[in-house]
C-alpha cells in the first residue's frame, strides 16, 4: 500500500529534475520517475532515475503517450517502470498540486498505484545554500482510498539515498549544470538531443 511505503530516490534522478526545473525557471516543468519496488525491503520503493519530460504544453495528450511509452520500453529492459511523477509550477510561490499534475498523476496509478508525485519546493530549494539540509526540496504527495492526491508530511516517507546529495545539488547549481539538462521537447525539436542525458553526470 502506497499508505505505508517509504521513498528512496538516488541522487542523480533527483538533482535530474531540480535542474530541469532550473533550465525553464519562467515555465512550468515535469518529468518521471523510474524505479522498483526494494528487493530487499518491500515497504521502500527505490527511484533510481528520472527523465525530464516537457517545459511547454504539459497538458497535451500525444506528446506525453509518445513519451511514455518509449521511456517504458527504455526502462522496462532494464527491470524498471515508470512508478511516479514530478511536478514544478511556473511561478514561483505556487506551492499547490494542480489539475495538470494530478491527472498524469492519476494516469500512472493506472498502471503503478503506489505511484507518488513529487512537487519541487522553490521555497526549500531557495533557501538551501543558507540551511544546509539533507532533505529533499521536493513535496511528496500519494493517493488515499479515494483516489485523492495527499501531501504526506514529515521527513522520513521521502528521502535521497545519498545524504549529501544537496551539497551536489548546490555545486552543480553554482557552476550552471541546468543548461545541460535535454527533456523530451528539446529531443523532439532535434532528435539529436538525449533524452535520457547520459552526460550529464560525467
Amino acid at each position: 500500500m502506497a499508505a505505508d511505503l517509504r521513498y528512496e530516490i538516488s541522487q542523480n534522478a533527483y538533482i535530474k529534475l531540480v535542474l530541469h526545473a532550473l533550465n525553464h525557471k519562467t515555465a512550468a516543468v515535469n518529468g518521471v520517475l523510474l524505479g522498483r519496488p526494494s528487493p530487499l525491503n518491500h515497504s521502500v520503493l527505490e527511484i533510481t532515475d528520472s527523465v525530464p519530460l516537457f517545459h511547454s504544453n504539459l497538458a497535451l495528450l500525444p506528446p506525453l503517450e509518445i513519451a511514455l511509452i518509449m521511456i517504458e520500453e527504455h526502462y522496462g529492459a532494464e527491470g524498471m517502470g515508470i512508478v511516479g511523477y514530478f511536478h514544478a509550477n511556473e511561478r514561483f510561490d505556487d506551492a499547490e498540486l494542480g489539475i495538470v499534475a494530478k491527472n498524469i498523476g492519476d494516469h500512472i496509478c493506472r498502471y503503478f498505484p503506489e505511484a507518488a508525485i513529487l512537487l519541487l519546493d522553490n521555497k526549500k530549494l531557495e533557501a538551501l545554500p543558507k540551511v544546509k539540509d539533507q532533505n529533499p526540496v521536493m513535496q511528496l504527495y500519494t493517493r488515499d482510498g479515494s483516489k485523492n492526491w495527499k501531501l504526506i508530511g514529515g521527513s522520513n516517507r521521502l528521502i535521497v539515498k545519498e545524504p549529501a546529495a544537496n551539497v551536489v545539488l548546490l555545486d552543480y547549481i553554482s557552476s550552471e549544470k541546468w543548461h545541460d539538462v535535454v527533456d523530451f521537447d528539446d529531443h523532439l525539436d532535434d532528435i539529436k538531443k538525449d533524452w535520457l542525458n547520459p552526460e550529464l553526470f560525467k
